[in-house]
Order: C-alpha cells, then structure tokens, then sequence
C-alpha cells in the first residue's frame, strides 16, 4: 500500500493546469529530474505506521508525507501550494505547514506542507 497521491493530484484540473498532465511534475521520494521546468513539486514518505488491532491484521496504513514546491515566482509556488493543498485535502489531512523560503542560491522558490494519508488495504 502506499499513499495514492499521485492519482488525487492527477485528478485535480488546477493542479494539472500548473503542473502539467504527461508527464505530471510532481514526483517521489523528494527529488525531481535535473533541469525540470518550474514549478514542479516533489512528495517523499517522512513517516509511517500500521493501524494496528489486538485481534487482526491491521487493514489501515498511516504516511506521513512532506509535500514541496519549487517555483522561479512566489506567486507561482503559492499557486502550485494552494492547488495541491485543496486536491491532497479531499483525501487526506493536511497536518502543517513547513518551508517557506527563497533559496540564497538558485534564488527559487520553496513552499511546503505535511500530510496524514490513512490508506486501507
């Protein structure tokens, strides 16, 4: 089992308005490809754990995911953060917010927040 992320984030007509369809850019484990055009976000598990039951299987799956956008404008990385922030909420928590900041160095922008994804198996 893993978060269905993807599959929400594709299914959100704003979101694939600012990041694109085929392919969508947002990608896992936290690290985009090299030279990929902005904004794009990036997603990776931070955490996790079964919901577990004293008398089964857990049928439940907790992630924690960190969600992260790089943009050239702010307006851009608000945009790209606010979009996916209303398409992961239908399905999952939005439990905070981190990063906001201009990189010293590419100058690009980063804007992010934190997800509690329950998925059944």
């Amino acid at each position: 089992m893993i978060a269905p992320i993807l599959a929400a984030c594709k299914a959100a007509p704003a979101v694939t308005a600012l990041l694109g369809e085929s392919p969508i850019r947002l990608y896992p484990h936290g690290e985009a490809p090299q030279n990929v055009a902005k904004p794009y976000a990036v997603w990776q598990v931070v955490s996790g754990s079964p919901i577990n039951y004293i008398n089964g299987q857990p049928q439940t799956d907790r992630y924690g995911l960190q969600i992260d956008v790089y943009a050239t404008t702010a307006v851009s990385a608000d945009a790209v953060f606010t979009a996916l922030r209303k398409a992961i909420g239908k399905y999952a928590y939005i439990t905070g917010f981190g990063l906001d900041a201009v990189d010293s160095v590419t100058k690009n922008y980063r804007k992010g927040f934190d997800v509690a994804w329950l998925v059944s198996a």
